[in-house]
């Protein structure tokens, strides 16, 4: 099987695939319309659960002509070969090989799309075809971004009819993207594109997304490990990063802090639960003691224990409905990042 080491500078001789929720089945057409002497590598990352064995190797080998198996640590790129990251690993290009490592969660995924589209724009440059399928929020934009930055092709699967439009919509109001396919034109732009040809018919693109000037930079803290989360922006998107390397896009972060609030509320009503049974102990202690005085005092504040702790259920519930919940798909349409800026 041929190396990509041996394709003539100027070729795109690798392709990166991002997918997530709604992935599958679009990452099946997508496989099942490459040729069998498509000369270039194909890596793929679809966000899984860690704990998740991953049936996606043995789908996309049935799926189409080219082989396609679980990537494995320190191998070599070969043309017509699909590789695909295995649960709980980031899958990295580095150089014509690829690695596999345990580093931090981004967007709180790993493997992550956008650490494999940033590693294989910074390893292959303009070799690389950069593909965004479906999948909710904004996972794979900053790495799209990249790839494009460094003179890569990139290609967005038609939000219109992805099962899941966040990920495509956010691309497109990110990157300068060179073509918007429906998902049963995926695979003939990615071969057109490497063997430089015109893109098929029906192709849309490229997108011309407007960056308005960022604001003042965020500080704020790592839903991870508690670390500061510092804004930076790489090839015109911004994220924030914490000294670990958790790494956050805009809707994630918001999506995690909301989670982290949640849980501080939860912990609040535990503790005052907990809180209101202690003192409860006590004047049930001092009653025994004949302390009816001291017992009608702890009691009186256990029992303000457990008002303040039905009042944070409820706002636990209001927040929920309100101000806790996701982004939805009307709501990311209208955030600045989805217009192509930053938050």
């Amino acid at each position: 099987m041929e190396p990509v080491s041996e394709v003539p500078d100027g070729h795109h001789d690798l392709v990166v695939i991002g997918a997530s929720a709604g992935g599958v089945e679009t990452l099946r057409k997508v496989v099942g319309g490459f040729p069998a002497d498509l000369r270039a590598a194909i890596l793929i990352v679809l966000h899984v659960a860690p704990s998740s064995p991953s049936a996606l190797a043995h789908i996309l080998r049935r799926a189409g002509a080219l082989p396609c198996r679980a990537a494995t640590d320190g191998e070599a790129l070969h043309l017509g070969e699909i590789l695909v990251a295995p649960p709980d690993r980031h899958l990295v290009v580095e150089g014509g090989r690829v690695r596999l490592t345990n580093h931090p969660r981004e967007n709180g995924h790993r493997p992550s799309v956008d650490v494999l589209f940033r590693t294989a724009a910074m390893a292959r440059d303009i070799r690389v075809v950069g593909v965004v399928l479906s999948g909710m929020r904004d996972d794979g934009s900053a790495g799209l971004a990249m790839i494009k930055a460094q003179g890569g092709a990139t290609i967005v699967q038609d939000p219109a009819e992805a099962l899941y439009a966040g990920m495509p919509a956010s691309a497109l109001a990110h990157v300068h993207v060179d073509s918007i396919v429906p998902s049963g034109l995926v695979a003939d732009a990615v071969v057109a594109m490497v063997n430089g040809w015109p893109l098929p018919p029906g192709a849309g693109g490229p997108s011309d997304p407007t960056l308005p000037r960022s604001t003042e930079p965020i500080t704020t803290v790592c839903p991870e490990c508690g670390g500061v989360l510092s804004e930076r922006a790489e090839a015109g998107v911004t994220h924030w990063e914490c000294r670990v390397g958790h790494r956050y896009s805009a809707e994630s972060l918001i999506n995690a802090q909301a989670q982290d609030v949640e849980a501080a509320m939860w912990a609040a009503v535990r503790a005052l639960e907990d809180r209101r049974q202690l003192l409860e102990r006590m004047a049930e202690q001092l009653d025994g003691r004949g302390q009816q005085r001291s017992a009608h005092s702890f009691r009186h504040r256990a029992h303000e224990a457990q008002a303040q702790a039905d009042a944070v259920r409820i706002a636990v519930s209001e927040a929920a409905a309100g101000s806790l919940r996701e982004l939805e798909d009307d709501e990311r349409a209208d955030t600045p990042a989805a217009q192509g800026g930053v938050v």
